[in-house]
This record gives C-alpha cells, sequence and structure tokens, in this order.
C-alpha cells in the first residue's frame, strides 16, 4: 500500500501532501562540525518519507512504519523535552520548536529506505521531513539554514542529542551531482562537484548499530571543548599551530582529540580543492585522504570499532582505493572507494572477511550525491 493510501484509510482522508528528506555520507569531515569546522557531506538515494495533514484538535500524531505502525499521540501544547522519547522525540522536537512559529495539530505517516542506526543520519532526515511538513502545512516562511539550525536544536534539547549541524544541513541543502562544502561556524555552504565517472562510492553497513545519545559521543564533544578552554580559542576550529597546541595539553587524551580535529579540517580543505580543480581522475587521491582520515578516528578519535576497521582494511587489500568510517562512531556504516570494475571483488572481499570472524553478512549500498529535502506532491 502506498504512504498516500495508508494515510488515507488510517485517517479516512488524503494527506495534504507528502515530503522527503534523505540521508547522507559524509565524504570527509567528521566530529569537526561541533567543533566550528570544515565538512563536506553529499545527500543519498535513501531517506525518509513523511505524508502529513493538518488536525483541529491541537494533537500531535506520529505514525510510522518501521516501528510496526505503532502510534504516538500527545497534545502539541504539552510537548516537552523528553516526552515522548525514542524515534517520536524527533519529529515531535521539531513540532515543540516551530509552536512559536504557529504550528499546531498534526498527523504524520512515516516511512523510510534508510537504515537505522548505520551512521547515515537518519534521525536528521525523520526530522527534516517533519519540518518541511509542518511548515508547509502552516505556512511557516523558514529559509533552509533557519530550519537546518532549527532542527539540530530539536535534537539538542528535546531528544538529547548534542549534534552538529552537518547532518540537518546536508539533508536540507545538498545538491544533486554535488558534495556541500560547510563552514559549520558561518553557515557558508557551497556545492562542490563529486564526479564518480569510472568509480563507485560504497556504504557498507556494518550491521554495528550505534545510539549516539549513550554517552560515547557526548564525552568526546565536551573533551574537544575543555581543551578549546585550556588553550585560550573560542573552537578548536581556531587552533593554528598544532604543534603548539599539543604542547600546552596535559591530558594525552585532549592530545589526541585536538590532532584529529586540526588535521581533519586541513583533510576536508585539500579534498575540496581536489575537487574544485579535477581534471583527470581524483580517484587515488580522494582515497588516499578518506583513508587517512579513517586511521585517525581509529587512533586519535578513538570512535571506531572493529568491523569498520576490517572493513576498511580488507577493501584496501582488494584494491579499493580508500575508505573510512562515516558518521558518529561506534557502530555504523563505512565509506569505500572503488574503481567500477573493482566494486564487485572489493565488496567480496569485505564479506570474506565477515564470514572469517563469524560476524553477520553487512549490507552494502551503491550511492551517489542526490538532491536534497523537497517536497513530492
Amino acid at each position: 500500500m502506498s504512504l498516500i493510501a495508508e494515510f488515507t484509510a488510517v485517517h479516512g482522508r488524503p494527506p495534504s501532501a507528502v515530503w522527503r528528506a534523505p540521508g547522507r555520507v559524509n565524504l570527509i569531515g567528521e566530529h569537526t562540525d561541533y567543533n566550528d569546522g570544515l565538512v563536506l557531506p553529499f545527500a543519498i538515494g535513501l531517506g525518509v518519507t513523511v505524508a502529513a495533514g493538518r488536525r483541529d484538535d491541537g494533537m500531535l500524531e506520529l505514525r510510522s512504519r518501521q516501528a510496526g505502525g505503532a502510534t504516538v499521540a500527545v497534545p502539541v501544547a504539552g510537548l516537552e523535552p523528553g516526552r515522548p522519547g525514542g524515534w517520536a522525540a524527533y519529529p515531535a522536537g521539531v513540532a515543540w520548536m516551530l509552536r512559536d512559529h504557529g504550528v499546531r495539530g498534526a498527523s504524520l505517516l512515516v516511512d523510510a529506505d534508510l537504515p537505522q542506526g548505520a551512521g547515515l543520519s537518519s534521525s536528521a532526515a525523520l526530522g527534516c521531513a517533519a519540518a518541511l511538513a509542518l511548515c508547509d502545512l502552516y505556512g511557516v516562511g523558514l529559509g533552509r539554514p533557519e530550519l537546518a539550525l532549527l532542527v539540530q536544536q530539536a535534537e539538542n534539547r528535546f531528544a538529547g542529542m548534542p549534534c552538529g549541524i552537518l547532518d540537518q544541513t546536508a539533508s536540507l541543502r545538498c545538491e544533486e551531482g554535488h558534495a556541500l562544502l560547510l563552514d559549520c561556524r558561518s553557515g557558508a555552504a557551497e556545492p562542490v562537484p563529486l564526479p564518480l565517472a569510472g568509480l563507485s562510492a560504497l556504504v557498507v553497513d556494518t550491521r554495528a548499530a550505534h545510539a549516539l545519545t549513550d554517552g560515547g559521543y557526548a564525552a568526546r564533544r565536551a573533551q574537544c571543548e575543555r581543551a578549546a578552554g585550556l588553550l585560550g580559542v573560542p573552537a578548536l576550529r581556531d587552533v593554528t599551530d598544532l604543534p603548539a597546541a599539543l604542547a600546552a595539553l596535559p591530558d594525552a587524551a585532549l592530545r589526541r582529540r585536538v590532532a584529529h580535529v586540526v588535521t581533519e579540517n586541513a583533510r576536508v580543505e585539500a579534498a575540496a580543492g581536489l575537487l574544485r580543480g579535477a581534471a583527470g581522475d581524483p580517484g587515488a587521491r580522494l582515497g588516499a585522504l578518506l583513508t587517512a582520515s579513517h586511521a585517525s578516528l581509529r587512533d586519535r578519535y578513538e570512535v571506531s570499532w572493529p568491523e569498520a576497521d576490517v572493513t576498511v582494511a580488507a577493501a584496501l587489500e582488494a584494491g579499493a582505493l580508500g575508505g573510512r568510517m562515516v558518521g558518529g562512531g561506534f557502530g555504523g556504516s563505512v565509506l569505500l572507494l572503488a574503481r567500477t570494475d573493482r566494486a564487485d571483488q572489493v565488496l567480496a572481499a569485505v564479506r570474506a572477511a565477515y564470514a572469517g570472524r563469524g560476524w553477520e553478512p553487512p549490507r552494502a549500498h551503491r550511492v551517489a550525491p542526490a538532491a536534497g529535502a523537497r517536497r513530492l506532491s
């Protein structure tokens, strides 16, 4: 049954419209966003779709196919951080943030082909799809940058997820065929062509699910804030002399965190420059940057996990150009870059590595830079 038909069957009337927000893969620039740094994500074809209609009773009714059709209903006027929780916190948090803009009752039916817990930003996609729906239903005229900030604040303040602005901006502002170079301090965003002729971008869902509200992500963010305070800078983005900064920090863990953030920002700049001037074949150089990013996330930021490390190692041995974990870490997905004529061999090698360790087979998706969130009907 289509989403429109199901909404009609449940509510006795068709939805006002249907909206879709994509997930994202961050090409490079991990854990730099909340340090006021640079990121280079691109939207993918997988995403979250919402059919919605207004209600006159002030209730927010949320129903998800992925939650077995479970329904959460709460008065919009009674929304408060933490209630409701779970998946419903993301659209509910958006409604909570939009109350001051006149948003009241609505029914939302959610469907997704974007896997949850895979590090592909399913929570941000859900929030962005809900935000577009509620804004259209109530005529709220927020621009995409403002809407991205609102969805981020909903995650921070309502769902208890201390994320940066990367995921929401990517879902709302990316363009087909491009990555998005985002300055997370100024909000400046530049589409950068991402040519994949002869190349395949492979997302491997390691099946090691992550939950970024479990404390590890928040702990890394707190460490970065502490390091910035000790160094006397507003954020780690402002560290310009890395050796001097490392010498000034008393704690080895803080030194590792700072080293990752500073070098990762440099890798983002290098990747964007490579893509802007891409003449000929940028694949090998781009792949090397991805692999260097993974090593830094594994060794300096310490957010990788065994399946991710095995995925990258097996892929490189099979001829991949590069690879790295994506997302906040502690589980989720890996991005691999390979020549298209070697992509099947690379994935076969990864699956063999999993089988040899008795792990559940990974899921793999071939992705390409897609358009951002939009109204479908």
